[in-house]
């Protein structure tokens, strides 16, 4: 046993004591499931573990939080099959737009289901989840062109004000939603992105100190990003990536929540100071000994659970900025 713990140390590398052991147990239980070799399969069977992985982790719903599945018709002639969550009992105040993590590679409506849920539950928002078109099936910008097509409908559908939220992936398509749309009448009153990849410098920061980390390294984000890429995709276009954006002014207060150890976590602090120097109101919180996809691991690692009730309070304040401070 003695040796079998020095072997299971020394691959976790500098992770072993910096991650708490419960972090560790979610850690080995993703990899069980969803291996790093995985990324040599075919991306049909790359779904099938991932959405099995998925269902494994769902913690069902909160009570008094339903959900009904809709479809938004777009521009290029499909159609966007959305999720609209409802939390009994409580006034509704805002609503959500919720993207989805997965690389845009994996994940879907029933991914993030039950997180979903749970945000519907912990703000009394409403929350409709875009289950946006993938790639490699379908490159840029297909997954921010369905992205903006559920922000518009949710624009025109309701007098809510609208609270943009989006994990890993999805916080990518939250922040160019809020760029694209921040000239727009009814423009998103926040942003909350949890762990996202905006596109920033791979050579420096997190991306070099974390390239290895736990759950997602370096390698996987450069394989991810090929897989999204079109042909002639320009790495300056900011609907691609939020940051290759020359202009950070009129975007509602941001809050963007890191893992620590996770390569993208720079990503949020380079977002809130380029916002801030803008002269918006940006915020950014990296959260201590979390990897990412975090959010995955709030029932079973104390730490994430702290972070997931953080995240619950960001979303709320940003639908009450305009007229309040933000209270974090």
């Amino acid at each position: 046993m003695g040796t079998v713990h020095k072997l299971k140390t020394a691959r976790r590398g500098k992770y072993a004591t910096r991650l708490d052991p419960a972090m560790w147990d979610y850690i080995d239980l993703v990899n069980d499931w969803f291996p790093p070799e995985i990324a040599e399969l075919p991306i049909a069977e790359q779904r099938s573990v991932y959405d099995a992985m998925c269902r494994a982790f769902h913690q069902g719903y909160p009570k008094g939080v339903s959900a009904s599945d809709g479809i938004i018709a777009a521009d290029e002639g499909h159609v966007i099959p959305i999720r609209y969550y409802r939390m009994a009992g409580k006034p509704v105040r805002a609503i959500i737009v919720y993207y989805h993590g997965g690389g845009f590679v994996l994940g879907g409506l029933d991914s993030h289901d039950d997180i979903c849920a749970e945000i519907c539950a912990g703000t009394g928002f409403d929350v409709v989840s875009a289950d946006y078109r993938l790639a490699p099936e379908h490159p840029h910008p297909a997954a921010f062109d369905d992205a903006l097509t559920v922000f518009e409908w949710a624009a025109v559908t309701t007098d809510l004000p609208i609270v943009l939220v989006g994990e890993s992936a999805g916080g990518n398509l939250a922040a160019a939603v809020a760029h694209a749309s921040r000239r727009h009448s009814r423009h998103a009153v926040g942003q909350v992105l949890i762990y996202p990849g905006l596109g920033g410098d791979e050579g420096a920061g997190s991306y070099v100190e974390h390239a290895n980390a736990p759950l997602l390294a370096l390698r996987d984000i450069e394989f991810y990003r090929t897989i999204r890429s079109g042909p002639a995709q320009s790495p300056d276009d900011p609907t691609f990536s939020p940051l290759s954006d020359s202009d950070f002014s009129g975007l509602p207060p941001t809050i963007i929540i890191t893992a620590e150890c996770d390569p993208l976590s720079s990503d949020g602090e380079t977002y809130r100071d380029r916002i801030v120097a803008a002269g918006g109101r940006a915020w950014w919180y990296e959260e201590p000994r979390l990897v990412h996809s975090f959010l995955r691991a709030r029932k079973s690692v104390a730490r994430a659970g702290e972070a997931f009730v953080c995240t619950l309070a960001a979303i709320a304040a940003v639908a009450v900025l305009g007229k309040n401070d933000w209270p974090y």
